[in-house]
């Protein structure tokens, strides 16, 4: 179910409405919409033919990607996480991560394992990563925080076709009519919720 966004909205005040809308589900409802996501997850074909998973550490009523993690470690997949470049500004590094994995949070309050240089998966040897997202309408486009740390992650892949597959993750409730998109925006070419797979051949960036 697509929620109409009145057009005038700027990305910061969309950003707003939805994360308001995700903040407001309740407990349960969280529980239920993250072990609905991992049914669908479980349906994509990628999932089964990838080795190096990235994903990431829900927060800000994010949906709850513990149940995806641990059903990948039971797959003896390997998981990896992001964590912001210490040196490289705007950039993400990807840290395999372990149910005893040391964790810190970074400068906007978002859980990442602490850095160990030996830890580190390149970007090249990743099959799939699982995108966090604001937003996502019905063209593929997702609206991120801001930082466009994704964005820099997946333009290789965009220009190329090399690299790992994203996929966006979200709550039903964060699919919109449109997203005012910017030249930078990478989109998607596939997003789950609990209820849905959203398939879209490769978008257009924004001129």
């Amino acid at each position: 179910m697509k929620y109409p966004i009145q057009p005038e909205l700027s990305r910061s005040q969309l950003r707003q409405l939805i994360r308001q809308r995700r903040t407001s589900l309740t407990s349960d409802e969280q529980t239920a919409a993250g072990i609905a996501l991992l049914e669908q997850i479980k349906q994509l074909p990628a999932i089964h033919d990838a080795n190096n998973i990235a994903i990431y550490l829900s927060s800000d009523g994010e949906i709850d990607t513990k149940p995806v993690i641990e059903w990948l470690w039971q797959q003896d997949k390997k998981v990896v996480l992001p964590v912001l470049h210490p040196f490289s500004k705007g950039h993400l590094l990807f840290l395999n991560y372990h149910a005893d994995s040391p964790i810190t949070h970074n400068k906007y309050g978002i859980a990442e394992p602490k850095l160990d240089q030996t830890q580190i998966c390149l970007i090249k040897d990743i099959d799939i990563i699982f995108t966090p997202l604001v937003a996502f309408d019905h063209t593929g486009q997702r609206l991120g925080m801001g930082g466009g740390y994704y964005d820099r992650t997946l333009e290789q892949w965009f220009n190329t076709g090399i690299g790992p597959l994203p996929i966006g993750l979200a709550h039903d409730c964060q699919q919109v009519e449109q997203i005012p998109a910017e030249h930078w925006d990478i989109p998607l070419p596939i997003f789950v919720t609990p209820s849905n797979i959203w398939h879209w051949e490769k978008a257009e960036k924004s001129l």
